[in-house]
């Protein structure tokens, strides 16, 4: 049998061959898993909440535990595989995810069930950054470009599939399928990747990593992030202030370290682009946005309206459509007209949809009347300023540091959702059982859909006031971006994509 390496002659494998559609399966299946996780665990909480008798505490930490490490660690993990071969650092990364997910599935309380999340984040910081990676250094140059629109493409089918599965796995064999899921999938991955798919590393990588950096990062996001979620459950001087504390000096110590290390995990010149700046401004307030809907609105349907799990998985599913059917008709009308007014006028559009959420309370009878609407609208909105958000980030610098400004993009969506499920249960008066309540979950519902359709304006301000009227259209390197298959087609309901072949990590 011909193994991938065999295959993998003039400088790459051809997408049309059976090496190619092997390595594009590999790619896709294990981006698919930890894009499912992303998409399906929301669902579950009121039914975790219900079994584990966890307090909202407890399931904001569910949901952070994962975020956190993986914010943390994603700049990192790319790196990793440039330098230890990326094919090894992705099954690694699948590996560790699928034994966190069967210890995720497995957990008798919510502690354990933390902790396992903790640990699934590490592995999708190995796993996401090395999935497009494969893509990008295994198939011929010729063929890359719609080799990364079909991962693209097939990645957002798994985002489809993911609260429709989530829904019913949850009402049918119980929440801890949608963890035990990853098992099988996990298995098909190894196999494929250790049998199908060539190894590659980056030959002039050199350096020490900077695990200083990323320990920093941890500990600055995981300190502001207890500190948030305990203000809204037993606060005191003690549960907040010393945990806010150390996180800002480890976040100031974070600062000075990458400002002194050669090769620092976060290069700080980037953010001498002033454009740079501002997209990642605009980026962690529509993230911190989307990541409040989602972790909100399954609550909602599930706890006030009193959807089952299944129907409030599907309820979302028009937004996943839509970004799968315009995501790359937006890149190219922002091609054609430059990206401010899509990036103005987009959060505009999905503050519009999430106010219309308002209207979803205990009385709604009908999801045609009360949620459809709202939730199109809301996708409309975001498929408005997806792709042209991201390609707008990578012609901000120039292209030898396209993949820094990918991974720091990319882990700013992560950093924005991480915070604002810390925040936003303190900032909507919903305590630790006050989610039990269908009457308490509706009242902090209408405020948490204000305060997110708060931070799309806010974007929206941002980018019309920082984004230059029509001068980026004229830069050559802007149209190059836009032409990008993961900037024209990616489904970015978590995240921004990373720039292929780059965990946007400097060694």
């Amino acid at each position: 049998m011909a193994t991938a390496e065999q295959s993998a002659t003039g400088g790459g494998v051809q997408l049309a061959s059976t090496a190619g559609r092997w390595v594009l399966a590999c790619s896709v299946l294990g981006s698919g898993m930890a894009l499912l996780d992303g998409t399906i665990v929301n669902i579950a909480l009121p039914r975790i909440g219900e079994d584990l008798d966890a307090t909202l505490a407890a399931l904001q930490w569910t949901v952070n535990g994962y975020l956190l490490t993986l914010a943390g660690l994603i700049l990192l993990g790319g790196g990793l595989g440039d330098r230890y071969g990326r094919r090894r650092v992705f099954v690694i990364g699948v590996v560790w995810f699928a034994v966190a997910s069967a210890l995720c599935g497995a957990a008798q309380n919510s502690g354990t069930l933390i902790a396992a999340r903790a640990l699934q984040g590490v592995g999708g910081a190995l796993l996401t950054p090395g999935s497009l990676a494969l893509v990008q250094s295994s198939f011929r140059p010729e063929d890359r470009a719609k080799a990364v629109g079909a991962w693209s493409g097939l990645g957002g089918v798994a985002g489809a599939v993911g609260p429709f599965l989530g829904g019913y796995l949850v009402d049918g064999p119980g929440w801890r399928w949608i963890f035990y899921v990853n098992l099988p999938i996990a298995a098909v991955v190894v196999a494929i990747a250790t049998r199908r798919v060539p190894e590659s590393r980056d030959r002039g990588a050199s350096g020490a990593f900077d695990i200083g950096g990323a320990a920093l990062a941890a500990l600055c996001l995981a300190g502001v992030t207890y500190a948030l979620i305990s203000a809204s459950a037993h606060p005191s001087l003690l549960s907040v202030g010393l945990p806010a504390l150390a996180g800002l000096l480890c976040g100031a110590a974070f600062l000075r370290t990458e400002r002194r290390r050669e090769h620092p995990m976060l290069p700080l010149h980037v953010f001498s682009s002033r454009l740079f700046t501002s997209m990642n401004l605009v980026t962690l307030c529509l993230y911190a946005s989307i990541g409040g809907v989602f972790f909100v609105l399954p609550v909602q349907l599930q706890i006030a309206a009193g959807y089952s799990a299944l129907r409030a998985g599907l309820a979302t599913l028009p937004i996943t459509v839509l970004m799968l059917l315009l995501s790359a008709p937006s890149g190219a009308l922002a091609q054609r007209i430059g990206p401010r007014l899509p990036l103005t006028l987009g959060p505009l559009l999905t503050a519009a949809g999430l106010l219309l959420l308002i209207r979803v309370s205990p009385g709604s009878s009908s999801y045609w009347l009360d949620v459809l609407p709202a939730v199109v609208v809301q996708g409309l909105g975001m498929c408005l300023f997806v792709a042209p958000l991201t390609a707008t980030v990578l012609a901000s610098v120039d292209v030898d540091h396209a993949g820094v400004a990918s991974g720091v993009n990319n882990a700013a969506a992560r950093v924005a959702q991480l915070l604002v499920v810390a925040a936003l249960p303190l900032l909507i008066g919903l305590s630790d059982q006050a989610y039990r309540s269908p009457h308490k979950v509706n009242a902090a519902f209408g405020r948490a859909m204000v305060i997110c359709a708060g931070l799309c304006v806010a974007a929206s301000a941002l980018a019309a006031l920082l984004v230059p009227r029509g001068a980026l259209r004229e830069e050559e390197a802007l149209h190059e971006q836009f032409a990008r298959p993961e900037c024209r087609a990616n489904c970015g309901l978590n995240a921004p994509p990373l720039e292929p072949g780059s965990g946007g990590v400097s060694r």
